[in-house]
Protein backbone atom coordinates (compact mmCIF):
# COMPACT_ATOMS: atom_id res chain seq x y z
CA UNK A 1 0.00 0.00 0.00
CA UNK A 2 1.67 3.61 -1.13
CA UNK A 3 1.47 6.77 0.82
CA UNK A 4 0.07 9.66 -0.54
CA UNK A 5 1.52 13.40 -0.50
CA UNK A 6 -0.58 14.29 2.57
CA UNK A 7 0.55 11.10 4.54
CA UNK A 8 4.08 11.92 3.91
CA UNK A 9 3.13 15.44 5.26
CA UNK A 10 1.48 14.26 8.03
CA UNK A 11 4.27 11.80 9.06
CA UNK A 12 6.60 15.23 8.88
CA UNK A 13 8.58 14.24 5.61
CA UNK A 14 7.99 15.42 2.11
CA UNK A 15 7.71 13.77 -1.37
CA UNK A 16 11.79 13.26 -2.32
CA UNK A 17 13.33 13.48 0.93
CA UNK A 18 13.97 9.94 1.41
CA UNK A 19 17.61 10.50 0.43
CA UNK A 20 18.39 13.28 2.32
CA UNK A 21 16.59 11.37 5.59
CA UNK A 22 18.98 8.94 4.84
CA UNK A 23 22.45 10.98 4.70
CA UNK A 24 21.48 13.27 8.00
CA UNK A 25 21.16 9.66 9.76
CA UNK A 26 25.03 8.44 8.48
CA UNK A 27 26.17 11.36 9.85
CA UNK A 28 24.56 11.56 12.58
CA UNK A 29 25.47 7.88 13.63
CA UNK A 30 29.46 8.75 12.19
CA UNK A 31 29.46 11.51 15.06
CA UNK A 32 28.10 9.46 17.55
CA UNK A 33 30.46 6.35 16.73
CA UNK A 34 33.79 9.36 17.29
CA UNK A 35 32.12 10.11 20.14
CA UNK A 36 31.97 7.03 21.87
CA UNK A 37 35.23 6.30 20.51
CA UNK A 38 36.59 9.71 21.96
CA UNK A 39 35.79 8.85 25.75
CA UNK A 40 37.19 6.05 25.49
CA UNK A 41 40.55 7.27 24.12
CA UNK A 42 40.84 10.88 24.95
CA UNK A 43 41.90 12.70 28.61
CA UNK A 44 40.08 15.49 28.76
CA UNK A 45 41.96 16.76 31.50
CA UNK A 46 45.03 16.72 29.13
CA UNK A 47 43.45 18.58 26.43
CA UNK A 48 44.66 22.09 26.46
CA UNK A 49 41.68 23.65 24.63
CA UNK A 50 38.75 21.80 27.23
CA UNK A 51 37.11 24.32 29.65
CA UNK A 52 34.26 24.08 31.42
CA UNK A 53 32.57 27.54 31.92
CA UNK A 54 30.97 29.10 35.07
CA UNK A 55 27.38 27.81 33.63
CA UNK A 56 28.30 24.43 33.55
CA UNK A 57 29.01 24.00 29.71
CA UNK A 58 32.03 23.13 27.86
CA UNK A 59 34.26 25.17 25.86
CA UNK A 60 36.64 24.61 22.73
CA UNK A 61 39.18 27.35 23.89
CA UNK A 62 40.68 26.78 19.81
CA UNK A 63 37.45 27.09 18.18
CA UNK A 64 35.43 29.09 20.47
CA UNK A 65 33.06 26.96 20.69
CA UNK A 66 30.37 25.94 23.40
CA UNK A 67 29.35 22.55 23.99
CA UNK A 68 26.15 21.01 26.31
CA UNK A 69 28.56 18.17 27.31
CA UNK A 70 31.79 16.12 27.06
CA UNK A 71 30.32 13.59 24.67
CA UNK A 72 29.33 16.72 22.31
CA UNK A 73 33.03 18.87 22.79
CA UNK A 74 34.78 15.09 21.88
CA UNK A 75 32.41 14.93 18.82
CA UNK A 76 33.78 18.47 17.78
CA UNK A 77 37.54 17.77 18.37
CA UNK A 78 37.08 15.06 15.83
CA UNK A 79 35.33 17.10 13.47
CA UNK A 80 37.47 18.88 10.53
CA UNK A 81 37.33 22.43 12.03
CA UNK A 82 39.12 21.80 15.54
CA UNK A 83 41.56 19.20 13.34
CA UNK A 84 42.23 22.08 10.47
CA UNK A 85 42.71 24.74 14.02
CA UNK A 86 44.66 22.73 15.36
CA UNK A 87 47.19 22.12 12.11
CA UNK A 88 47.37 25.93 12.32
CA UNK A 89 48.42 26.24 15.75
CA UNK A 90 51.14 23.83 14.95
CA UNK A 91 52.39 25.64 11.70
CA UNK A 92 51.98 29.02 13.43
CA UNK A 93 53.90 27.86 16.57
CA UNK A 94 56.74 26.16 14.04
CA UNK A 95 57.16 30.08 12.51
CA UNK A 96 57.30 31.93 15.50
CA UNK A 97 60.27 29.47 17.26
CA UNK A 98 62.26 29.42 14.14
CA UNK A 99 60.38 30.83 10.94
CA UNK A 100 61.90 34.11 11.19
CA UNK A 101 65.24 33.24 11.23
CA UNK A 102 64.57 30.92 8.34
CA UNK A 103 62.81 32.77 6.10
CA UNK A 104 65.19 35.64 6.68
CA UNK A 105 67.95 33.33 5.67
CA UNK A 106 66.06 31.82 2.85
CA UNK A 107 65.75 36.25 1.56
CA UNK A 108 69.02 36.79 2.11
CA UNK A 109 70.83 33.77 0.90
CA UNK A 110 74.59 36.30 0.49
CA UNK A 111 77.80 36.08 1.62
CA UNK A 112 77.73 35.37 5.48
CA UNK A 113 79.63 38.15 7.43
CA UNK A 114 83.06 37.84 9.28
CA UNK A 115 84.26 39.14 12.00
CA UNK A 116 85.97 42.21 11.87
CA UNK A 117 89.80 41.81 12.11
CA UNK A 118 90.42 46.00 13.55
CA UNK A 119 91.72 48.74 11.16
CA UNK A 120 94.31 48.16 8.61
CA UNK A 121 97.38 49.65 8.66
CA UNK A 122 97.97 53.21 6.07
CA UNK A 123 100.37 55.68 4.99
CA UNK A 124 99.34 59.02 3.39
CA UNK A 125 102.29 61.47 2.02
CA UNK A 126 101.45 64.79 0.65
CA UNK A 127 102.53 65.81 -2.59
CA UNK A 128 102.93 68.46 -4.82
CA UNK A 129 103.15 68.12 -8.89
CA UNK A 130 106.06 70.71 -9.52
CA UNK A 131 104.56 71.70 -13.14
CA UNK A 132 100.85 72.12 -12.33
CA UNK A 133 101.69 73.26 -8.73
CA UNK A 134 98.69 70.97 -7.74
CA UNK A 135 98.32 69.49 -4.52
CA UNK A 136 97.91 65.82 -3.68
CA UNK A 137 97.67 62.98 -1.95
CA UNK A 138 99.40 59.46 -1.81
CA UNK A 139 97.24 57.02 0.24
CA UNK A 140 98.88 53.26 0.41
CA UNK A 141 96.68 50.59 2.89
CA UNK A 142 97.96 46.96 3.52
CA UNK A 143 95.51 44.54 3.94
CA UNK A 144 97.52 41.11 4.18
CA UNK A 145 94.38 39.15 5.77
CA UNK A 146 91.57 40.68 2.58
CA UNK A 147 89.24 37.82 2.24
CA UNK A 148 90.43 35.86 -1.25
CA UNK A 149 88.71 37.11 -4.17
CA UNK A 150 88.00 40.26 -2.69
CA UNK A 151 89.98 43.90 -3.52
CA UNK A 152 88.98 46.67 -1.54
CA UNK A 153 86.82 49.18 -3.00
CA UNK A 154 86.42 53.20 -1.65
CA UNK A 155 84.01 56.28 -2.47
CA UNK A 156 83.70 59.62 -1.71
CA UNK A 157 81.51 60.81 0.89
CA UNK A 158 80.36 64.47 1.91
CA UNK A 159 80.49 65.84 5.33
CA UNK A 160 76.73 65.83 5.37
CA UNK A 161 76.71 61.86 4.91
CA UNK A 162 78.46 60.93 7.58
CA UNK A 163 77.17 60.83 11.54
CA UNK A 164 80.57 60.99 13.49
CA UNK A 165 81.10 64.53 14.07
CA UNK A 166 79.48 67.99 13.23
CA UNK A 167 79.21 68.32 9.43
CA UNK A 168 82.04 70.66 7.79
CA UNK A 169 81.39 71.94 4.52
CA UNK A 170 85.37 72.39 4.29
CA UNK A 171 85.89 68.96 3.96
CA UNK A 172 84.55 65.58 2.34
CA UNK A 173 85.72 62.13 3.20
CA UNK A 174 87.26 58.81 1.42
CA UNK A 175 85.99 55.94 2.40
CA UNK A 176 88.05 52.57 1.91
CA UNK A 177 86.48 49.28 2.55
CA UNK A 178 87.59 45.80 2.12
CA UNK A 179 86.57 42.61 4.02
CA UNK A 180 87.31 41.38 7.26
CA UNK A 181 88.71 44.77 7.95
CA UNK A 182 87.00 47.38 9.55
CA UNK A 183 86.03 50.58 7.14
CA UNK A 184 88.52 53.44 7.65
CA UNK A 185 87.94 57.45 6.32
CA UNK A 186 89.98 59.92 5.43
CA UNK A 187 88.92 63.35 5.95
CA UNK A 188 90.28 65.37 3.14
CA UNK A 189 89.70 69.59 2.29
CA UNK A 190 86.29 69.93 -0.15
CA UNK A 191 88.00 70.66 -3.11
CA UNK A 192 87.96 70.06 -7.04
CA UNK A 193 89.20 66.85 -7.99
CA UNK A 194 91.24 66.78 -10.78
CA UNK A 195 89.62 63.36 -12.08
CA UNK A 196 92.09 63.11 -15.25
CA UNK A 197 93.31 59.68 -15.97
CA UNK A 198 97.27 60.82 -15.47
CA UNK A 199 96.00 62.72 -11.72
CA UNK A 200 93.62 60.41 -10.27
CA UNK A 201 95.01 56.58 -10.00
CA UNK A 202 94.38 53.57 -7.91
CA UNK A 203 95.63 50.23 -7.75
CA UNK A 204 95.27 46.67 -6.09
CA UNK A 205 98.86 45.07 -5.59
CA UNK A 206 97.76 41.02 -5.21
CA UNK A 207 101.55 40.34 -4.56
CA UNK A 208 102.04 42.82 -1.73
CA UNK A 209 98.19 43.11 -0.45
CA UNK A 210 98.39 46.43 -0.76
CA UNK A 211 95.52 49.35 -1.98
CA UNK A 212 97.15 52.36 -3.77
CA UNK A 213 95.11 55.88 -3.98
CA UNK A 214 96.45 58.92 -5.30
CA UNK A 215 93.93 62.08 -6.11
CA UNK A 216 95.12 65.60 -7.67
CA UNK A 217 92.94 68.84 -5.95
CA UNK A 218 92.46 70.90 -9.34
CA UNK A 219 94.46 74.46 -8.66
CA UNK A 220 91.93 77.38 -7.55
CA UNK A 221 91.04 79.75 -10.40
CA UNK A 222 92.90 83.27 -10.08
CA UNK A 223 90.70 85.19 -8.41
CA UNK A 224 89.10 83.12 -6.37
CA UNK A 225 91.44 83.79 -3.27
CA UNK A 226 90.83 85.12 0.20
CA UNK A 227 89.28 88.40 -0.05
CA UNK A 228 90.69 91.32 1.66
CA UNK A 229 88.05 92.70 4.79
CA UNK A 230 86.13 95.32 3.83
CA UNK A 231 87.10 99.37 4.62
CA UNK A 232 86.70 100.58 7.52
CA UNK A 233 83.41 103.06 8.11
CA UNK A 234 84.28 106.89 7.72
CA UNK A 235 85.86 108.22 10.68
CA UNK A 236 87.12 104.88 12.09
CA UNK A 237 90.99 104.54 12.35
CA UNK A 238 92.40 101.45 10.81
CA UNK A 239 92.47 98.31 12.71
CA UNK A 240 96.24 98.09 14.42
CA UNK A 241 98.48 95.16 13.41
CA UNK A 242 99.33 93.24 17.05
CA UNK A 243 102.94 92.93 16.03
CA UNK A 244 102.99 96.68 15.53
CA UNK A 245 101.77 97.15 19.35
Amino acid sequence: MGFSDADMMGRGGKTGSGRMSSESQENQMRRERLRKLALETIDLNKDPYFMRNHLGTYECKLCLTIHTNEGNYLAHTQGKRHQQNIARRIAKDAYESAGPQAAMGAAKPGRAKTAKVGRPGYRVTKQMDPETKQHSLLFLIDYPEIEEGLQPRHRFMSAYEQRVEPADRNYQYIIVAAEPYENIAFKVPNREIDTNASKFFTNWDRDNLTFTLQIHFKNKPEGQGMRPPPPPPPGMPPPSHPWLC
